[in-house]
């Protein structure tokens, strides 16, 4: 059944990546603040300078939007595998955003992100060897991913004890 979930997840992750590639979206601060530096400095040298730092109330939005649905989902999955207390909620829930997070850096970001001009911000579309760095996607998921990950944990822990108890 976890099986079935992580990959049901990956799924998930993945259709909410792709929406993230068109124009609107795409150019949203929310979007360009996952960009490396030097991607966003070029990307600002042709575009109206927006904040993009992890301050920004756009920013803060929509990590607070992807906490929100991740424990949403998180919580079905680990009521559909059993789950009913605290610890088997948190378990389930911090396994899957550690396989979300690998999946999402190995996958999305080292090979998809590096190489599908979809994900290419006007005005970056030559910058092939920014779009390569492993190092910028390795950190962020070690921080913030990995805080993300226990937050969203902690979360679906709570609320897995909380349904155990109906």
């Amino acid at each position: 059944m976890i099986l079935i979930e992580a990959v049901a997840f990956a799924a998930v992750f993945t259709g909410i990546v792709f929406l993230g590639t068109t124009k609107k979206a795409k150019h949203s601060p929310s979007t360009i603040h996952n960009y490396p530096p030097d991607i966003q400095e070029e990307y600002f040298k042709s575009h109206e300078r927006v904040d993009v730092s992890g301050r920004s109330i756009k920013v803060i939005a929509m990590k607070s939007l992807g906490i929100v649905l991740f424990v949403g989902i998180l919580t079905l999955c680990a009521y559909l595998a059993g789950g009913r207390s605290f610890w088997e909620g948190f378990l389930l829930g911090l396994g899957l955003m550690f396989w979300i997070g690998l999946y999402d850096t190995l996958f999305l970001d080292f090979v998809l992100f590096a190489n599908l001009k979809a994900f290419r911000l006007e005005g970056t579309e030559h910058m092939d060897e920014a779009y390569h760095q492993k190092w910028f996607h390795l950190k962020g998921l070690l921080f913030p991913g990995s805080l993300f990950g226990i937050i969203v944990a902690c979360f679906v822990g709570l609320f897995t004890y909380l349904i155990g108890l109906i």
